[in-house]
């Protein structure tokens, strides 16, 4: 099982990086989180740096999709508890880790993470389709430089009822965010807002 979550670290000089990213737990070692960032990026070279991630859960799906079109990658974020790295101030919980061991690959090396601390800081109020439509779209946009576009348009409709039935204001946001980033790499083939920070593999 995969869960999307964000993934926050930082340098050794503590500056916060934030990034989406699907994490697995070892279900032959209990206490393993599995993460596999591309190289380059700059959640591999903070780990290797720190030693040190947190998994964000969070249902604030403007995060998402502001990290991968480059609309906003800065989100508010605080010290950790026990680890060398920060968590996002607003998460619903995190879980603290650190590098265990890992194994190499020349494109997505796998991260094997020690689960150290966890922590909850707001309730869950329940599941919406707006929400996972919001995530589905973020991934869409990663990968339109593999999809074809009539592949891709079948899916955002698809997602848009989603959105159309269900939205609030954070989720309509993000959703612009996602099809302003859909149009742009129609555009440039870029999907990045390049009014943002710029970046080359930000996970």
């Amino acid at each position: 099982m995969i869960h999307e979550t964000i993934i926050t670290t930082c340098t050794i000089d503590g500056v916060p990086h934030t990034a989406p990213m699907g994490v697995r737990f070892d279900e032959k070692e209990k206490g393993l989180a599995i993460l596999s960032p591309f190289k380059p990026s700059r959640t591999l070279d903070n780990v290797l740096a720190t030693r040190a991630a947190v998994i964000n859960y969070t249902t604030d799906t403007r995060i998402f999709a502001g990290c991968v079109t480059g609309t906003q990658r800065d989100w508010p974020t605080c010290p950790a508890t026990q680890v060398a790295s920060v968590r996002l101030k607003e998460s619903l919980a995190h879980t603290e880790l650190t590098l265990d061991h890992i194994t190499d690959d020349p494109q997505r090396p796998v991260l094997h993470m020690r689960c150290v601390h966890a922590e909850t800081h707001a309730p869950f109020a329940g599941f919406n389709r707006a929400q996972a439509a919001v995530v589905e779209g973020a991934i869409l946009v990663s990968r339109l430089f593999m999809l074809p576009a009539d592949k891709i348009d079948r899916e955002m409709a698809y997602l848009q009822i989603a959105i159309d039935k269900t939205a609030g204001p954070d989720e309509l946001t993000a959703w612009n965010w996602i099809t302003a980033a859909v149009q742009r790499f129609r555009n440039t083939g870029d999907a990045a807002d390049k009014k943002a920070e710029p970046s080359t593999h930000t996970s």
